[in-house]
């Protein structure tokens, strides 16, 4: 009685449950997906948002700098905006923004390490700011820009005077009444401040005023040092600007002020050929060096590239491997041949032929018994029996002892096949 359902056989080979052309598609986004994290990562493309609002080069707020960057940029200065710790020690003009909060003693440091190095221009901080409000008035809805700030208020550092010789002083804040502008001339160059409000330098026989503000204050210092000594004689420029709204956005706002930001720059260090370094760091904004980045610079670079050569080829091996694997049988055989093979094999890695003799003999007597007819396990009659089955041909004793004899490999197997064609002559 057949039946009305029929199961296909199994085959050994399933259906594949995946599209070859969709696991292509999977495997080579998530790869490029892959790799362009680690990119980002190298290179230190976090996401972070530069433009927070910050006295800093990336920020775009009154208190930033980043118009003093472009302004550079587009007088044909190589600039370099750095969020690298290695830039600290670079050669060239490097421009530093510290924060109200600046550690005194890891700034002397870094200025200790600069003053031999290469010129040094620092920015000092003073306002207070916050975001722009959110409850604007409709005409002003749509024109402030991301990292724009208010002003809140201003103040001098104080950690300035903390710093070892010949760097420190005081900075102190002054603020005109009736909303005047303060004025300021530097480099025969004259002009007003953005706001009243000021801060300026002590005055120091240490320090050379390059910019003052109406009543002669300084505020643009050089740090020249003791007279003849070692910094004196041969260190480099180290400008201090008090007033940052000489140079920051705020400043930059103004042509006269914009000038006489780029004869600062110019004086203290700035060459054909070389480069401006303004440094993010010390406003929490560097990135500091990993496994992952130096995989990416020589000479790791190379190794780097080998790697993922290897991780494509695996992919692709991978890929034209996916899928159910063809069934297969087990890796030892059931039955008696595989037993056989098996015990014979242990035999010849073990090398004891010497043991297969006798065994090898009985099993073939019986054999030769069945043939001839004989039932007696006496040797003599089965060598009778087959005298006169074969006469004038070795007898069965004959090719046992031969067998019992053999020591060599190759004797063993011949006197075996002598046996062996004994048995098939009288099975004929």
């Amino acid at each position: 009685m057949s039946s009305a359902f029929q199961t296909a056989a199994p085959t050994g080979q399933q259906g594949n449950p995946f599209n070859p052309r969709t696991l292509l598609a999977m495997v080579v986004v998530g790869f490029v997906a892959f790799i362009a994290l680690l990119y980002f990562i190298a290179v230190g493309d976090t996401g972070q948002d530069d433009n927070n609002g910050a006295a800093h080069a990336a920020s775009n707020s009154l208190n930033g700098y980043s118009g003093l960057v472009n302004l550079l940029e587009s007088n044909g200065s190589d600039v370099l905006v750095s969020r690298s710790p290695s830039d600290l020690e670079t050669y060239d003009l490097l421009v530093l923004t510290p924060t109200t909060f600046t550690d005194a003693e890891e700034f002397a440091e870094l200025l200790d390490e600069r003053k031999f190095q290469g010129p040094t221009l620092i920015i000092l901080p003073k306002w207070w700011t916050a975001p722009v409000p959110q409850n604007l008035p409709d005409e002003l809805e749509g024109e402030v820009k991301r990292g724009w700030v208010k002003l809140m208020g201003h103040q001098s550092p104080s950690w300035t005077e903390d710093l070892p010789a010949p760097f420190g002083f005081k900075v102190s804040s002054d603020e005109l009444k009736n909303d005047q502008r303060a004025d300021f001339e530097g480099y025969e160059i004259a002009g007003t401040l953005p706001t009243g409000k000021i801060n300026y330098a002590e005055e120091k026989t240490t320090n050379r005023t390059l910019v003052e503000d109406g009543t002669g204050r300084p505020i643009a210092i050089s740090v020249w040092g003791e007279e003849d000594s070692d910094f004196y004689n041969d260190g480099y420029a180290v400008v201090f600007v008090t007033e940052p709204d000489l140079m920051n956005n705020y400043g930059m706002a103004d042509e006269q002020r914009a000038r006489l930001a780029l004869e600062l720059i110019s004086d203290i260090g700035y060459d054909d050929g070389s480069e401006v370094v303004f440094d993010l760091t010390l406003n929490g904004l560097g990135d500091q060096t990993n496994l992952l980045t130096l995989a990416f610079r020589p000479p790791f670079l190379a190794a780097t590239l080998c790697l993922i050569a290897v991780l494509l080829v695996i992919g692709w091996r991978a890929f034209k491997r996916f899928g159910p694997p063809v069934s297969q049988g087990p890796a030892i055989a059931f039955g008696k041949q595989r037993l056989v093979a098996n015990g014979a094999g242990l035999i010849v890695r073990a090398k004891r032929f010497g043991l297969l003799a006798d065994p090898y003999i009985e099993l073939s007597a019986q054999r030769a018994r069945q043939a001839v007819g004989v039932y007696s396990r006496d040797s003599e009659a089965l060598d009778e029996a087959i005298a006169n089955r074969l006469p004038g041909e070795p007898n069965f004793t004959q090719r046992a002892n031969a067998l019992r004899a053999a020591r060599s490999q190759t004797d063993i197997l011949r006197a075996a096949q002598a046996l062996k064609e004994l048995e098939r002559t009288l099975k004929q």
